[in-house]
């Protein structure tokens, strides 16, 4: 494959926030630790080797021996494992809920972001170990978005009655989207090995998260990924002092909320992400996560009948932290306790909350992260690339809006110029001696000239505007081949990698599909990639 880059700014589907903390601009300085360039990592090596127990390693390990019990493991994940024990052995991170299939296609974009950048940071810094994680969000609760795919503009979805933690989930029921699935895909050896690695992962495990380890371990174990679940007793007990100082003392509602008001100061085109809660963590057993709330000096799960006082709730978290899961403002303090972590890679809305999140850390002592926007890709064919070159379409004409598109590019093929520019100047130009007439009697007729100056531009504009939609029928089939390629690329309106599951990509690609993207896709270039054909 070819590669060429595009800013961010100007793909036209990034915010404000991410493209200004790509642009390193200035008055972001405090809202994140270090700009995520190669030689940057060396202070983040020092402050994390500073910061991180010891102690916290042997534990790790010990939780991840536990969660790869009758995984396979290749000998690159085996390795990453064993070094997990070693003091000079750090992480760069990824999450990603446990959607079907892996769900939208930028899933295989974060995960090669992470893999890629440790390769680069070995290369930079030889004497350090670099382990790519998968943290698989198995305590979300919001079943309703991870429960479909898209594939070839259908939606492939699993229905069910759903409540509590989704990684817990049976996967009971997932016979009937197997044989939809496999109906859609149809034939062939790349339509194959997908069915085989659907079975295997949705119909031979139990659990969501014993599905979506194995299917990210058989996509990415030879690369040398480890994959962590978090809803782990033994990862939990080292988050209970923070808990404590979230639902005692409201340290993370505090920060948060200043570094929010910050942010708007700032700019006030900022979208603030997520917003804290008082408390920033839900009760977590037997099919239930809810929120826990302080009311009338006692906390209490949100919709039960459950009900402590802080002696009692102290207690329950002592003697069951399993039960108490981290909310999106929490989960990342609690990756960093338990990791020895020195980067996290997501998406634009991840990266605009984390943002919100330096000065709490600060305040429970935990180094925060460098954070890295994750690749960014559009993947053409072959067959797609020769129709762009034959309608003469630019890769940056597609990431226009559709009338835009549509309107730039009939005024590029019209064989009649549709500017009315020159006729403009002239009006105006014949208009400036009619003031020169009007500067010499009433202020009434000075009015007058100017509503019919006025008036006749409008008159002109309309008339262009007439001119561009009756070419537009002139021209409908053009019109149309456009707009067909644009909606193949950009199915929905949106990106690409926001709606395709890379099924549809290996359908073309088969095996060859991820070595492409590993070679392609650098983590620390920081524009969006145009991936073509060779």
């Amino acid at each position: 494959m070819d590669i060429d880059c595009l800013p961010f700014k100007d793909t036209g589907y990034f915010s404000d926030l991410i493209c200004d903390y790509i642009g390193g601009k200035e008055g972001l300085g405090p809202f994140y630790n270090r700009y995520p360039k190669i030689v940057n990592f060396k202070g983040q090596l020092e402050e994390k080797s500073s910061n991180y127990p010891e102690k916290h390693r042997s534990i790790l390990y010990e939780a991840l021996q536990r969660q790869y019990q009758g995984v396979p493991v290749s000998e690159s994940t085996g390795e990453h494992l064993i070094q997990l024990k070693e003091p000079i052995t750090f992480t760069i991170v990824t999450g990603h809920q446990l959607n079907l299939f892996t769900g939208p296609l930028y899933f295989l974009y974060k995960i090669i972001s992470t893999i890629n950048l440790t390769i680069a940071l070995k290369k930079q810094y030889p004497r350090f170990n670099f382990v790519p994680i998968y943290w698989m969000a198995t305590e979300d609760h919001d079943f309703e978005e991870i429960n479909y795919f898209n594939f070839k503009s259908k939606k492939i979805q699993w229905n069910k009655d759903a409540s509590g933690a989704v990684g817990r989930l049976h996967t009971k029921g997932l016979e009937d989207i197997y044989e939809t699935f496999a109906h859609e895909l149809g034939g062939g050896a790349n339509a194959e090995t997908l069915k085989t690695l659907f079975r295997k992962a949705y119909l031979e495990h139990d659990t969501l998260a014993g599905a979506t380890r194995y299917l990210a371990n058989e996509l990415f174990g030879p690369y040398g990924l480890v994959i962590v679940d978090g809803d782990d007793e033994s990862l939990k007990k080292l988050l209970v002092p923070y808990i404590k100082k979230d639902i005692i003392d409201r340290v993370s509602f505090n920060k948060v909320t200043e570094s929010i008001s910050q942010l708007r100061e700032v700019s006030d085109t900022y979208k603030i992400q997520v917003n804290p809660r008082e408390i920033n963590y839900f009760y977590l057993k037997d099919g239930l996560r809810e929120r826990i709330v302080h009311r009338n000096g006692k906390f209490h799960v949100h919709d039960t009948e459950m009900v402590f006082t802080k002696d009692e709730i102290l207690n329950e978290l002592e003697n069951h932290p399993e039960r108490f899961s981290p909310n999106v403002i929490a989960r990342p303090l609690y990756q960093e306790i338990i990791l020895p972590n020195l980067c996290y890679i997501g998406g634009g809305g991840e990266l605009a909350y984390w943002l919100e999140l330096k000065a709490s850390f600060e305040a429970m002592e935990v180094t925060f992260p460098i954070l890295l926007p994750r690749n960014s890709a559009l993947v053409l064919s072959e067959k797609q690339q020769l129709k762009l070159d034959k309608m003469k379409v630019s890769i940056a004409d597609l990431f226009l809006k559709r009338n835009s598109f549509i309107n730039k590019k009939i005024r590029e093929i019209s064989n009649i110029e549709i500017d009315f520019s020159p006729q403009r100047r002239f009006l105006q130009e014949h208009f400036k001696s009619m003031y020169d007439i009007a500067s010499k009697t009433d202020a009434s007729f000075l009015g007058a000239v100017k509503a019919q100056e006025v008036k006749q531009l409008k008159g002109l504009d309309h008339l262009e505007k007439r001119l561009l939609k009756a070419q537009k029928r002139k021209l409908k089939d053009h019109v149309g081949r456009m707009t067909q390629i644009q909606d193949e690329l950009f199915p929905g309106r949106s990106l690409q990698e926001r709606n395709l599951n890379f099924s549809e990509l290996y359908l073309e690609y088969g095996e060859a599909l991820l070595p492409m993207l590993f070679k392609r896709l650098d983590p620390l270039q920081l524009e969006f990639a145009i991936l073509t054909a060779e």
